[in-house]
């Protein structure tokens, strides 16, 4: 029988397509150019060894930025101008983290996955394929990006907060995102699927167990990386083997992962209706309600938009959306205009603005920008979005909603690094906890809520999304990382340092899967406090032992 280019293979090749395209741009800009390129001898670990900021802003002058691979140099912003003030420097970084941490999970909630969810709808894909690959690559979309930036940073020792990011991910979904909602439903006795659960283990311990080889080994070149990384195609053709022949995740589980991804809305964003508030000041209308309860709330919500307006209006600006409730022809055509121009503006950030190359990119973004502005005013409407050539629309905004999670990543891992400098702590301990829970919280509320209020079925559905999240983030996220970084010196291999702390952290991220798979077996499948409990005693061991060993070797 011949080969046919169904709508589905179709498919799979155009979502293929458009992500290595952005990752080969984001590759081969200046901003993300591979961390294995030769360092500046320099380093801020002198800092640790100067008392007062007129010294430590002397010296950081007098190198070249060691802790900035960012928009921002975190360590001269603090240290130059906050002498006197140093609360107040530290409070503001602080604040800066909180809001990166919500641009990379907002963007990916209401920008990135809506936009993956259109593209499936629109291709046609299966169920179960687009539940373990666009939804999965929604929702670990601030694993993903965090990952590519830690490799593919400029900034020395950032191979250290990618892995261990990674790694720290999973342990915490694992265990204590799996042990929370074990704990949960004890009184429940829900039985989690077999065949599922055997499956995903199995996988993921093949993908922890290649890690550690690569990191035994200490290097890996293109092919080793591809394989690796491919070893995600293998189990996502598996998922879908399994449910042809043995029917397992029908349609009906596709609905309750759509659910669970409406679920991982940021908690800012489900105190603030954006889309209302706006259309009511742009229609200049307010809907008063019969109690004075929901006039508060609207002048509360009111408050919130208004605080973040500027995190919402350059997005709004540059991403195209092309969804009925969010549909404006205004808004649309503004944004396919000046997404050329803000790539343009990252592609040239770093050169010297004097430059001719510097002006032709300038003006090709502008001219493109300007062509495609006014393509859009012709072929749109003002009351609906477009029908017909819609696949552009859509490619554009997941093109730019990657671009804007890649810079909301880049600078979280910018503003860690200099925080590990400031206070003296491991990078890869921080990527270990701070990022690597800031990017799973989400899993654990969506997760557990809903585990409790979608019956066993969405009981179901949470516990394997703990388990298909960490193996995306592995095989995929780490994979393409790795993948970046061998083709840039290729056909040389990519030297990655032996860290035993860290091969320590995998040992007790498989003794926690060994300790799920045993008590679960002994317990005929069922959830209980037995395994919860046990799950959140080897994380907070392993954290405690990883800490311990890092403090006592400084």
């Amino acid at each position: 029988m011949g080969f046919q280019f169904s709508p589905t293979r179709v498919g799979h090749l155009t979502i293929t397509f458009l992500v290595v395209v952005v990752c080969s741009l984001l590759l081969s800009n200046p901003v993300a150019s591979s961390a294995l390129r030769p360092k500046s001898e320099h380093d801020c670990s002198a800092l640790t060894h100067l008392h007062d900021y007129n010294s430590k802003c002397a010296y950081l002058k007098s190198i070249k930025p060691c802790a900035n691979q960012g928009f921002i140099d975190y360590l001269s912003f603090l240290y130059c101008n906050f002498d006197g003030f140093p609360v107040l420097g530290l409070s503001l970084l602080f604040l800066w983290l909180l809001v990166l941490f919500y641009l990379l999970g907002d963007t990916a909630s209401e920008y990135f996955c809506s936009s993956l969810e259109s593209l499936s709808k629109l291709l046609n894909l299966s169920p179960t394929v687009a539940g373990v690959t666009l939804l999965s690559l929604g929702n670990g979309a601030p694993d993903l990006f965090a990952s590519l930036v830690s490799f593919m940073g400029e900034s020395k020792g950032t191979y250290d907060v990618g892995l261990n990011t990674v790694v720290g991910g999973s342990s915490f979904v694992t265990c204590v995102v799996v042990g929370v909602i074990s704990i949960s439903l004890h009184k429940r006795r829900v039985r989690v699927e077999k065949s599922a659960f055997i499956r995903d283990i199995g996988f993921f311990c093949a993908a922890i167990g290649c890690l550690a080889l690569i990191l035994v080994y200490g290097k890996i070149n293109f092919w080793g990386a591809l394989g690796f990384c491919s070893m995600y195609a293998v189990y996502v053709a598996f998922v879908y083997v399994s449910w042809r022949i043995g029917g397992e995740g029908q349609d009906s589980d596709l609905e309750s992962v759509h659910k669970r991804d409406s679920l991982s809305e940021p908690m800012l964003q489900r105190l603030v209706d954006v889309e209302g508030i706006e259309d009511g000041i742009v229609n200049g209308e307010h809907h008063n309600d019969d109690d004075d309860n929901d006039d508060g709330r609207y002048y509360w919500r009111l408050v919130v938009w208004v605080i973040t307006l500027p995190l919402y209006l350059p997005r709004r600006f540059t991403i195209p959306v092309v969804s009925e409730a969010r549909w404006s022809k205004p808004i649309a055509v503004a944004s396919v205009t000046f997404a050329p121009v803000l790539l343009s503006f990252l592609w040239n950030w770093k050169r010297k603005p004097t430059s001719f190359e510097v002006g032709v990119v300038y003006l090709t973004g502008g001219l493109v920008g300007l062509v495609l502005g006014l393509v859009a005013v012709a072929t749109t409407k003002r009351s609906n979005p477009p029908k017909k050539w819609l696949l552009p629309w859509l490619a554009g905004g997941f093109v730019m909603s990657m671009t804007w999670s890649y810079i909301s990543a880049q600078e979280l891992v910018a503003l860690l690094t200099s925080l590990g400098y400031i206070f003296g702590v491991s990078p890869s301990i921080l990527g270990l906890t701070v990022l690597a829970w800031g990017n799973s919280i989400g899993d654990l509320i969506t997760n557990v809520t809903m585990a409790l209020h979608d019956g066993n079925e969405g009981a179901q559905v949470a516990v394997s999304g703990c388990y298909a999240g960490p193996i995306f983030n592995t095989l995929f996220a780490l994979g393409i990382s790795l993948v970046g970084c061998a083709w840039d010196v290729y056909p040389s291999s990519i030297v990655i340092k032996t860290d035993p702390k860290l091969l320590e952290s995998l040992g007790c991220l498989v003794i926690g899967l060994v300790w799920s798979f045993l008590v679960l077996f002994s317990n005929r499948m069922r959830l209980g406090g037995v395994m919860g409990i046990g799950l959140l005693v080897i994380y907070l061991a392993s954290l405690s032992l990883r800490i311990i060993q890092t403090g006592g070797s400084h």
